[in-house]
């Protein structure tokens, strides 16, 4: 017979090593405080830029976790929209997908807010907005009411990964929980992340969307330790590489003992690597504002500066004479004048391969004619 952790007599008092984590803490910290000051040296809009574009990939790995895969335009205009920056021809949104950008942005941008029971009952609230789960109804901004495992494998052959502490227990665990949160124990707010994310995993509260809340949570401690509602790294796009090894250390930590010092080394680990993967993300900000600096005074029109906005930020798909007409909402003969005239100035060239419909693309190599 399996005992998880909170069935032990001491839960819920965690512990850990701290002399095996000072040194990766100290480093984690640095490259912290290196990454969110190369990114507040950017202007204005390239900080914007990096936010929006750290905002969307967080809310999609955070979903590709638990299996479920958002659109990326939807995403991004729904946070675009709620932060307030322009990025032309938005996309309207699901309810499920401004549900979950609703969340991380009330995490994120309101992270000195208290995080209550009433806080936590609208973010799932959100997540949840038809009250199903797939094809199954589920209460929605309420404790779960029914026992909770989390399971895998066929019908019949399920394996039992963790079974979360009985329904009756969890507006107490929850309430130990949230008076422990705010507590100023002067636990480093980074560590405090981790302890927080498995807590309330550990607890399983609600029927469905524990691990996207959790890492809710967890990013809001986060933005604490920074004092800054800017977001310039994801950690739920690192979790999602490392989706495994995420998985196993949360496992055989319901399984072991309340000393998490392991568990809380392979999260500074997976934080050091989520900083590593921001500076890719700046470098492509930085890509992004010298192709439209390059460009934007050659464009004559709102017609192809929305087109070629998406071609910066990566079009899915070719770019015909008849995509730009759809997208630009013009017929094909003013399509074609568009695009004729960015390739004299330079600013597209013909895809290689030509064939019965010609394509285009940016030209990001030779310099632009006037």
């Amino acid at each position: 017979m399996v005992t998880y952790i909170h069935q032990l007599s001491d839960w819920p008092n965690f512990k850990w090593d701290s002399s095996k984590l000072t040194g990766q803490l100290a480093t984690v910290r640095h490259d912290q405080g290196r990454l969110i000051g190369r990114m507040e040296s950017l202007g204005f809009p390239l900080r914007d830029e990096a936010v929006l574009q750290t905002l969307t990939t967080d809310v999609l790995k955070s979903s590709e976790i638990e299996g479920e895969n958002l659109d990326a335009d939807q995403v991004r205009s729904s946070i675009a929209r709620r932060l307030g920056i322009d990025i032309g021809g938005a996309t309207s949104a699901d309810r499920n997908v401004d549900g979950v950008v609703e969340m991380m942005i009330d995490a994120t941008q309101n992270y000195d807010r208290p995080l209550t029971r009433e806080r936590l009952f609208g973010w799932h609230a959100a997540l949840f907005p038809t009250g199903y789960s797939g094809l199954k109804k589920i209460g929605v901004g309420v404790w779960r009411d029914g026992p909770m495992q989390v399971v895998s494998g066929p019908i019949g052959h399920e394996w039992v990964h963790f079974e979360a502490p009985a329904a009756e227990r969890v507006p107490n665990e929850m309430h130990h929980f949230l008076v422990w949160f705010h507590q100023n124990d002067k636990l480093d707010l980074v560590l405090k992340a981790f302890v927080a994310h498995i807590w309330f995993l550990t607890i399983h509260p609600f029927e469905d969307g524990n691990g996207r809340i959790a890492r809710a949570i967890a990013d809001m401690l986060l933005a604490r330790s920074e004092k800054t509602s800017r977001r310039f790294y994801s950690l739920s796009a690192q979790i999602r590489l490392e989706r495994n090894d995420y998985y196993n250390i949360i496992e055989e930590a319901q399984k072991g003992t309340l000393d998490i010092t392991e568990p809380l080394e392979w999260f500074l680990g997976c934080l050091g690597r989520a900083f590593a993967s921001a500076e890719i993300t700046m470098d492509n900000v930085l890509r992004k504002s010298h192709l439209w600096h390059k460009y934007a005074q050659l464009l004559a029109n709102e017609r192809q500066k929305k087109v070629v906005n998406l071609l910066i930020n990566g079009l899915d798909g070719k770019l015909t004479s008849t995509k730009w007409a759809k997208i630009a909402k013009c017929s094909q003969d003013t399509a074609t004048r568009d695009i004729n005239d960015l390739l004299a100035k330079g600013v597209l060239e013909k895809a290689p391969g030509g064939g019965r419909s010609t394509s285009y693309l940016l030209n990001t190599h030779s310099g632009v004619s006037g």
